[in-house]
């Protein structure tokens, strides 16, 4: 009798154990899903002949774009598993600014390489230590393909830069653009530390509807977007400006507890709108003998505050008014101006002014086009640069401002890791054939997932084909048969249809080496992450 409830007991133990691992295999099944299903959303947009979405929000508003991180963050996913790859692809546009979407793409290859391992009765912690492996060796040999870049060499930031704009609807407009990114970030960098910095706060993008996107130009100084708030007599223009930034009301000042006044005689009215203008007067002066004759004011403060009645000391005093400057910009501002922002009165001082040679007024040419406020000649010793960027309609200006932050990001990538690496493909395959090399020399389980890491990387060439309207079999064939006869910079030419055997020289088409790295490990971290997880605990 003994005998025979040990027996029972030990096969309830082992149903047990069953449906805990047969729960484990579905759950991950279930993330795999979930997680390719997302890869899948994106995949079309890959490369320069990517297809863009069209994302309307609740309110109506219409996005246009073929950035995959932007096409993440307007998609309502749901499930735990996919929002990790929207965060993947928010990561990556951190880290690198550029392949967001590759990362996405390579992680739902890797999730599908896994879920074969899956099947073959290979364990998870297996799956993954083999991926790391695999990701380790990979970026050795991203290293070692690399081509090392130096500051000085502007044409190949250019191109490097052009690259990044030809995936993108702003593509025939990438001959200025690209300059224009390099530039900025140059100058916005400190080259002299080891190794070099550089802030993208410190370059301001200004967009301004009308014109085309050609009309795009960095500025020498700044470019503000709104307008001048004046009325009869006031100044549109000044030289030798001193600029104050003010975060207060231009207005009488009020009492600190609530209360009602009754007014019932004109007289005492017309004492109490004296005393208004009296105390409006005082303030206005006590800004115009600062030297003040340029001053920008918070869009915080309420619109009311400043009165038509302070535009018209203002005006009187000659001093050039502009409003409803941005919070987030004030950092900005008080940097390339020279300019301390003042949140009293008391405190506003000729010490916290800043300088410029010419301010301003400069109207745009089209009717209903509006005008900006042009500062010239600063004065303040901060590498911040200004960009004005132009654009028919709302949504192709979003995207085109989108754009070249991708290519400032790009060039970002070179200044912090100086070197570049081929694109179409390329990369990807040549690690995906020294992966398979490797693979060979191995037993085991370790040699199976290595080789299966290695098939996934071929999604990039073979995403770039398909997009393209090529033979996916075909092209991937031949540029897998040419990485092995030696041609380590070989990738997909899309516009031709064909494989160039070192597409950065004939192409001219680079990359940061920075991207790779990041789309590789990030995308390999993801899944290995992903394929630890056994189950859900829902909490309330």
């Amino acid at each position: 009798m003994s005998g025979a409830s040990g027996n029972s007991g030990s096969n309830k133990s082992g149903i047990g154990s069953l449906r805990l691992e047969n729960k484990g295999r579905d759950i991950r099944l279930a993330n795999i899903a979930a997680a390719k299903a997302v890869a899948a959303a994106v995949r079309t947009s890959l490369g320069p002949r990517g297809m863009d979405k069209m994302i309307q929000d609740a309110r109506g508003q219409v996005v246009i774009t073929n950035d995959g991180a932007t096409i993440l963050k307007q998609m309502q996913v749901v499930h735990p598993t996919a929002k990790m790859l929207v965060e993947l692809s928010k990561s990556q546009d951190i880290e690198a600014g550029d392949g967001t979407t590759s990362v996405v793409v390579i992680a739902g290859a890797l999730l599908g390489a896994a879920e074969q391992l899956l099947e073959k009765g290979i364990h998870p912690q297996a799956i993954s230590d083999g991926f790391m492996t695999a990701a380790t060796k990979a970026d050795e040999i991203l290293r070692e393909i690399a081509i090392p870049l130096s500051m000085s060499d502007r044409e190949s930031l250019i191109l490097s830069a052009s690259t990044s704009l030809n995936s993108k609807v702003v593509a025939q407009s990438s001959d200025l653009l690209a300059p224009i990114a390099v530039d900025a970030v140059l100058k916005a960098a400190d080259l002299t530390t080891s190794p070099p910095t550089i802030d993208l706060s410190d370059i301001r993008i200004s967009t301004k509807l009308g014109g085309t996107v050609d009309n795009t130009e960095m500025v020498d100084g700044l470019v503000l977007t709104q307008k001048i708030s004046k009325i009869a007599g006031g100044p549109n223009k000044i030289q030798n400006a001193k600029i104050g930034l003010i975060q207060f009301c231009l207005s009488p000042a009020k009492t600190d507890m609530e209360n009602t006044v009754s007014v019932k005689d004109y007289t005492q009215m017309d004492r109490i709108l004296r005393e208004e203008r009296a105390q409006l007067a005082k303030m206005i002066k006590h800004i115009a003998k600062t030297g003040c004759n340029v001053l920008l004011i918070q869009k915080s403060i309420l619109r009311d505050a400043v009165t038509n009645l302070s535009l018209d000391f203002l005006a009187k005093a000659k001093i050039l008014v502009v409003r409803d400057i941005e919070r987030d910009d004030i950092d900005f501002l008080s940097r390339i101006l020279g300019v301390e922002p003042v949140a009293s009165l008391d405190h506003f001082t000729a010490d916290r002014l800043g300088s410029a040679d010419l301010v301003h007024e400069e109207h745009m040419g089209g009717e209903g086009l509006g005008s900006i406020v042009r500062f010239t000649g600063l004065h303040a010793s901060a590498k911040c640069v200004s960009i004005l960027m132009r654009g028919s309609t709302h949504v192709v200006l979003e995207e085109a401002e989108r754009s070249l932050h991708d290519a400032l990001c790009v060039v970002r990538s070179l200044v912090r890791v100086q070197a570049m690496i081929p694109g179409g493909g390329c990369p990807e395959m040549e690690v995906s054939v020294r992966l398979r090399k490797l693979a060979q020399t191995l037993t085991g389980v370790e040699s199976h997932c290595i080789r299966h890491f290695a098939e996934a990387l071929e999604v990039i060439p073979s995403t770039l084909a398909e997009n393209a309207g090529l033979n996916a079999i075909e092209i991937v064939t031949q540029l897998r048969a040419a990485h092995v006869q030696g041609f380590i910079h070989a990738g997909v030419d899309v516009k031709n249809g064909t494989i160039t055997y070192d597409i950065g020289k004939n192409l001219k088409v680079l990359q940061p080496l920075l991207v790779s790295l990041s789309a590789l490990r990030m995308a390999t971290e993801t899944v290995r992450m992903i394929m630890k997880i056994d189950d859900f605990v829902y909490t309330k």
